[in-house]
């Protein structure tokens, strides 16, 4: 029987797009569920990817995260990462070719160096925290990996609310862990501020508004942005 959300292919159902969604540090996939609820209310089929944030290197974790696309039974595939989960997809993208990627965002995503992973780098036990992934992005060289032929957007947050205050403060604007200034992507083909902070991106309506827009047509709806 043919699925109204797929097409049949050699008697196997396969979905015509698929959001994956990926975590930040910290935090594994059911920090997801609810994006993922509420994106498929807008037509899509979500699939949650969890991944040791802090054990692994982002390299490694890449590798698993492109494991985990190629077993997906879809012909098109986006990337919604919130945080470190953005940049993983990117370090994904850069590493491991899959020709079924089609949008890619990221929510509060450190794509330049982080002001408050740098500072708690200096310290033993902040090195601990950062995990194996940061650090590695911490590492990497300057411009970030080269992504191409992906149409990427990406979400800051202007809500001063989160650890940064225990760090002594950010640079302003922020969402409290990131930096807005850390969010811009030369490579983006879209970038959206909005008066969220960093852990309520995952629970904001306006924030699964902009991410259907994006997906749906390659850009966001700034027009209705918050102010």
């Amino acid at each position: 029987m043919k699925s109204t959300s797929g097409i049949e292919l050699s008697g196997e159902t396969l979905v015509k797009e698929t959001v994956v969604l990926i975590h930040g540090l910290w935090a594994s996939g059911w920090i997801m569920t609810l994006l993922g609820r509420n994106l498929r209310r807008c037509g899509f089929d979500t699939v949650i990817f969890s991944y040791p944030s802090m054990r692994d290197s982002l390299s490694q974790n890449a590798l698993s995260l492109s494991r985990f696309v190629s077993g997906i039974a879809a012909t098109r595939i986006h990337l919604v990462g919130h945080s470190l989960g953005g940049l993983l997809a990117l370090q994904m993208l850069s590493e491991h070719s899959e020709p079924r990627i089609g949008r890619v965002i990221l929510m509060g995503s450190p794509y330049h160096a982080s002001y408050a992973a740098i500072k708690l780098a200096r310290i033993a036990p902040g090195r601990w925290l950062i995990g194996s992934s940061m650090r590695q992005w911490l590492m990497r060289r300057e411009g970030g990996p080269s992504i191409q032929h992906h149409e990427i957007g990406s979400i800051a947050g202007r809500m001063s609310v989160g650890i940064g205050k225990l760090l002594g403060g950010l640079p302003a604007p922020n969402d409290g862990v990131v930096t807005v200034e850390e969010t811009r992507l030369p490579i983006a083909s879209d970038w959206i501020v909005i008066n969220i902070n960093h852990a309520g991106m995952l629970f904001s309506r306006k924030v699964v508004c902009q991410v259907c827009a994006f997906l749906r047509q390659g850009y966001f709806l700034h027009s209705t942005e918050s102010k």
